[in-house]
């Protein structure tokens, strides 16, 4: 699954288009590396988002096209 979508799915970001931008920007990466929005997440890749007012790192957990709004925290693992 693209990163873009994965991002939108899981609810971390609001709307696909900002997390295109943002990974346009060079403020996402996966495993230590700055990535693309059409970047193939894998289960397991360590991913970190750069906020104005710090960052978010987290492991992916499981891949689905969707979910609903209680499960989207089930896809990913918060990594303090």
């Amino acid at each position: 699954m693209r990163i873009d979508k994965f991002l939108k799915v899981s609810r971390i970001l609001k709307r696909r288009t900002v997390a295109r931008e943002a990974a346009d920007a060079g403020k996402i990466s996966v495993n230590g590396k700055e990535v693309k929005p059409a970047y193939r997440l894998k289960i397991g890749d360590e991913v970190e988002i750069t906020f104005a007012s710090g960052a978010l790192r987290f492991r992916v957990l499981e891949l689905k096209e969707t979910v609903k709004k209680d499960d989207a925290a089930s896809l990913y693992e918060v990594i303090p």
